[in-house]
């Protein structure tokens, strides 16, 4: 009954809808933004660097910053006063509080993107969302964190731009009860589906990494073949098994990040042609995949 009246709704919606789109602001277009939303927990915030004396217990930043992710004057982030300002690593400094952030993917992603299509892409702006330590669930629609991250990204569409892709790195967390390994590919896919739903985005990029890390080897397979298992439209996966990790074993080191960024830009880059040039989603266009959420929701519930 509750799904009858959902589409009662969505029908109306769109039997109201205009037909037409919305001509460009001229002005707001000279400064159109590729956005990145930068989601997930500790190795999407960047540890890169970052090393704890086990002598003192003080964990620091070594403060290199390899070339591929220095500053570039067409990328920009989101603060945590929800302000664009030159991007600059750490990324998550002011959004990870309380923890030592070092070199995550981002900025070696944004300027790797740029290298192959800077004249398309146009000036690029990142939203750091990643939080260490985090597990899925406390990513689930109506939490803190999913919260935050949905209302940066609309925050960061007000002075024009468009959300291009999530970028999600997240599950370390999830490998040490086997509870949470084994739910994780329904988690994951809910948070997908609800991503796409709050953003009004049914065909939003997603580009994921799977695990090269976590607490429980076996566990953290179960949370890997769920992560390499999502087959969703518009979402693809990049591996970082085999990536170089710090001496604690579970962070990427700064060339790993490095290396991780450049994954996921040539991830990205083969969404290029429909992530960017795609017409602006139409009113049945989005029910139809909604719904379908919707029931795969159910399905999945029941």
């Amino acid at each position: 009954m509750l799904l009858f009246v959902l589409v009662l709704s969505l029908v109306a919606q769109a039997c109201s809808a205009p037909t037409t789109a919305q001509q460009p602001n001229q002005k707001t277009d000279q400064h159109v933004k590729s956005i990145f939303i930068l989601a997930g927990q500790s190795n999407m915030a960047g540890r890169g660097g970052v090393v704890n004396d086990t002598t003192t217990g003080i964990v620091t930043w070594d403060g290199v910053v390899p070339p591929k992710c220095r500053p570039n004057p067409s990328v920009f982030r989101l603060d945590a006063n929800l302000s664009w300002v030159k991007a600059r690593e750490p990324l998550h400094a002011d959004i990870d509080v309380g923890k030592t952030n070092g070199i995550g993917p981002g900025m070696a992603f944004a300027n790797a993107v740029l290298a192959n299509h800077s004249s398309t892409v146009g000036r690029i702006g990142l939203v750091p969302c990643a939080i260490g330590g985090t597990n899925i669930t406390q990513w689930a629609r109506g939490s803190f964190l999913y919260n935050q991250m949905i209302g940066r990204a609309k925050v960061s569409l007000q002075n024009g731009g468009s959300i291009r892709a999530l970028l999600w790195y997240q599950g370390e967390s999830d490998t040490a009860r086997r509870e949470d390994a084994r739910s994780y590919k329904n988690r994951l896919e809910t948070f997908l589906g609800d991503v796409r739903l709050d953003l009004q985005s049914p065909d939003l990029p997603i580009i994921q990494v799977a695990l090269a890390s976590g607490e429980e080897a076996s566990l953290i397979e179960i949370v890997r073949e769920a992560q390499l298992g999502v087959d969703f439209l518009n979402v693809r996966t990049v591996d970082a098994k085999g990536l170089p990790l710090e001496p604690d074993g579970l962070h990427l080191t700064t060339p790993a990040q490095v290396q991780l960024g450049k994954m996921l830009a040539d991830a990205y880059l083969q969404f290029l042609p429909s992530a960017i040039s795609h017409a602006p989603v139409t009113y049945p266009n989005y029910i139809f995949h909604f719904l379908l959420y919707l029931v795969l929701k159910v399905l999945t519930t029941s």
